[in-house]
């Protein structure tokens, strides 16, 4: 089902609640329902963790304890979104059917621990939990809103029955043909022919380690993805076959490299997901202000339509290197940034400190005092009471003019590739500093893959997009085509989908054309080498990459000032057809980014702020009002301009043209259409 709005009345706001760790404590946990009350929060995530408790033996099941908490809950007002239970096994489990314990890359079958170390291809695991799930639907479904479904799907597994499922993954998409599959891996290469289906294993750290064969590894986490989404679709099944209207999601965990989420989407109603930024690090809060947003944006982006934040932390984390707390405003800013890039909710992980456990100093809305006071209450109660204020937001729009893809699968490829830096490729951070350019003017952008629908935006921007299939690049091709800027960095389209490099040049196929060059060859630099552009007249310091460029029908518009390509072209521009085509052949360090970008945006006729360090602006909207969320990730006063009469939607103040925002502050403002 699509995810309706309407089932809910404004924003969630609430926490993962473990009501397990408190049985022994009945006064603990009626106190829970009036200090949720108090917090001025309307949900709670209950259930992830609750499997041994539900069934302490095999097949003795124990619902006493959690009808009485549902039913506290429900007569409270407090909306539940239920979790399926699988990602915490029972010990019982583990003890009575080993196989449901994953074997590790070193061979090795895990012992009973931790979490998320279950096996997806366990037909034990399935029946067990697949029964449970569809129990708790039975018993619930009336009073809950939504399914949360396992948590933070993770993980991979080498044994047997992955081995055999992995290989008749293989057999349907090779159609039976292991002469495709050995043509698609480059089996050739160092005699790695197989002639059996028996003979293929998962990348391990003993045999086929990653790397070896790219074809492999490539299939191996195509595989891991599909397993892990099959598992996923077992434990839907069986919630949705009592009541298929209830919606289900998964939290995701931003741009993850092992799991494709540009898959795993078309399988859930709603894209959720668990934040945690580093705020406050040596790093600095811009820097993690704009990094934040590109992943908000790529969870709103996997669907183009309104997520939930489903974990976030009210204080601190326990399990960074350093566990700093939020600055006073950062809890709003943080949590408000969500909205502003398409949030529906903010949720916390957690609601009450426990006592013992791995987590116990994990930042949570009540604390071991026991009390709903302080500043971490008091910043979630005052945030729930902004979102109670702001509750005609939810479900608005976000429309961008403005997407840059970043491709999970693009990252397993350039990641395992041989070559280029092997130490660090910098693919995610490449997509990010990009990204930027439109987060500090302002600028909504859609993070989304190779595949989507690009016919609604002006420019589509893609860094590093090494591996490309011929649909991908069919798909590029037409949206600049039919009128549309496309912009492009070095190590474009070097590699298909299995990772087997184009002939005839880089880019591939039809990008050649797009983009009117060949790409040469590519030069890594070490850390302490460097190289400049002249662009526009101006000189600018590029890093890491020095790509080497024969124009075919590109116009030149920057050229390289040093070293023994001295005057090749960096920096060219090709009309193709209707549209444009921006290849940029070097890595910079900001500057020429900035430079650039101001040209294309100007070019294409996108509107933007003119905005000062740190400060950015995203914007929400419905068929009759543009809201603005205005943002300081400065530690300053700052000043901002902005054209025009706007009503602050928290208290109806007006402001013309102009607003000032305290150090970490948020402001929602709202105009007419």
């Amino acid at each position: 089902m699509e995810y309706n709005m309407k089932l809910y009345e404004g924003f969630l706001h609430g926490a993962d609640y473990n009501p397990e760790q408190w049985l022994s404590y009945p006064e603990i946990l009626q106190q829970d329902i009036e200090y949720m009350k108090k917090a001025h929060c309307n949900v709670v995530s209950i259930g992830i963790f609750s499997w041994s408790f539900l069934e302490p033996e095999e097949g003795k099941y124990n619902f006493e304890y959690f009808d009485k908490i549902v039913n506290d809950l429900w007569e409270n007002n407090i909306k539940i979104i239920l979790a399926t239970p699988s990602g915490a096994k029972p010990r019982w489990l583990a003890e009575k059917y080993p196989e449901v314990l994953r074997v590790d890359k070193n061979k090795v079958r895990q012992i009973y621990g931790f979490r998320h170390n279950h096996c997806y291809s366990s037909p034990v695991y399935r029946s067990k939990i697949t029964k449970l799930n569809k129990m708790l639907a039975e018993r619930y479904s009336d009073k809950i809103i939504m399914w949360h479904i396992s948590n933070e799907y993770s993980g991979e597994c080498h044994c047997d029955l992955c081995q055999r499922a992995f290989r008749e993954y293989l057999k349907t998409k090779y159609n039976n043909n292991l002469e495709s599959l050995n043509h698609a891996w480059w089996t050739g290469f160092w005699s790695h022919n197989i002639t059996d289906w028996e003979q293929i294993h998962s990348p391990v750290n003993i045999g086929e380690p990653d790397g070896i064969m790219t074809g492999l590894y490539m299939d191996w986490k195509d595989f891991v993805t599909y397993q892990t989404t099959d598992f996923m679709k077992a434990e839907i099944e069986a919630v949705k076959s009592v009541n298929e209207n209830i919606p289900v999601t998964a939290n995701f965990m931003g741009p993850y490299q092992p799991l494709d989420y540009h898959y795993m989407k078309d399988f859930v109603d709603v894209i959720s997901w668990d934040s945690y930024p580093t705020w406050h690090s040596d790093r600095g809060d811009v820097y993690e202000g704009h990094t934040i947003a590109f992943a908000h944006d790529l969870h709103r982006g996997l669907k183009r339509k309104p997520f939930l934040l489903m974990e976030s932390t009210p204080s601190l984390t326990n399990w960074l290197p350093y566990n700093k707390l939020k600055k006073p405003g950062m809890h709003r800013l943080s949590s408000l940034q969500a909205v502003a890039h398409g949030s529906d909710s903010v949720q916390y992980f957690q609601w009450r400190k426990g006592r013992g456990g791995n987590e116990k100093f994990h930042g949570a809305v009540i604390d071991h005092n026991n009390k709903p006071e302080g500043r971490v209450f008091d910043d979630v109660k005052n945030l729930g009471i902004t979102l109670e204020k702001i509750k005609e937001i939810a479900g608005t729009e976000t429309k961008s003019q403005v997407a840059l893809v970043y491709e999970f699968r693009n990252r397993w490829a350039i990641d395992n590739s041989s070559g280029f830096n092997n130490a660090d490729k910098k693919y995610k951070r490449t997509c990010i500093n990009h990204y930027l350019q439109f987060w500090k003017r302002g600028i909504n952008v859609d993070v989304i893959g190779a595949d989507y629908d690009l016919s609604d935006y002006k420019v589509v921007v893609l860094p590093m997009l090494y591996s490309l299939s011929e649909k991908q690049i069919d798909n590029i091709e037409k949206f600049v085509a039919n009128g549309g800027t496309v912009v492009a960095t070095y190590m474009t389209g070097y590699a298909n989908e299995t990772d087997l490099c184009y002939m005839g040049g880089f880019p591939g196929g039809k990008l050649k054309d797009v983009f009117g060059l060949c790409a040469d060859e590519i030069d890594t630099l070490y850390e302490t080498d460097f190289n400049f552009v002249k662009l526009n007249n101006k000189s600018f310091k590029v890093v890491d990459y020095c790509e080497l460029i024969t124009p075919l029908t590109a116009e030149v518009t920057g050229k390289y000032e040093m070293d023994f390509y001295k005057g090749k072209p960096a920096v060219l521009k090709n009309s193709y057809n209707k549209g444009k085509a921006y290849y940029i052949a070097c890595r910079d360090t900001g500057e020429l980014l900035n430079e650039l970008y101001e040209e294309i945006i100007k070019e294409c006729n996108i509107k933007y702020h003119i905005l000062p360090y740190g400060i950015s602006i995203h914007t929400r909207e419905d068929d009759f009002n543009n809201y603005l969320f205005v943002e300081n990730y400065t530690e300053k006063e700052q000043k901002v301009s902005l054209k025009g009469k706007y009503i602050d939607v928290e208290n109806d103040n007006i402001y013309t043209d102009e607003i000032n925002l305290d150090a970490y502050e948020i402001k929602i403002l709202k105009s007419t259409i």
